[in-house]
């Protein structure tokens, strides 16, 4: 006489939450070459974020000056004192101020959003008051920080 015996087993796995950022020089904002008389300039750039499905998420800009509120100063790449002010901003150049008080559970000055499993683009913009510096070119550094 034949029998059978059966038991069952899991098949488990735990996903946890992750995200990324893409920024690097693709993402650098350029206002190109500009007289020293020139005021009110706006320039902008992408970066990217990719979350896991429904992962919320808060980002961060943090100059080097480490001014929480996005007003970062570009210094001399020849080694002059003059700096170049800006002021990173999100949505449009008069839009929010775009600083690093977010954290994983409040967007403070930062852009929130949800991830969907792929990239997200992210518009970032830079406004300059007036280039009223010695002549050269001038650049710094910002830290894309995605809090989630």
């Amino acid at each position: 006489m034949a029998a059978t015996s059966s038991g069952t087993f899991q098949v488990l796995i735990n996903v946890a939450k992750a995200c990324s950022v893409t920024a690097g020089n693709a993402s650098n904002i350029d206002f190109g070459t500009v007289n020293s008389s020139a005021t009110g300039l706006v320039a902008s750039s992408n970066i990217s974020v990719t979350c896991s499905k429904t992962t919320p998420y808060n980002v961060g800009l943090l100059p080097s000056n480490t001014s929480t509120v996005g007003a970062g100063a570009m210094t001399s790449v020849s080694g002059g004192s003059d700096t170049v002010a800006y002021q990173l901003r999100s949505v449009s150049a008069t839009g929010p101020v775009w600083g690093n008080t977010a954290t994983p559970t409040a967007v403070g000055n930062g852009v929130a959003g949800t991830g969907t499993g792929v990239a997200q683009v992210i518009p970032v913009f830079a406004t300059v008051a007036n280039a009223n510096v010695t002549p050269g070119n001038y650049a710094d550094t910002v830290t894309v920080q995605v809090n989630y």
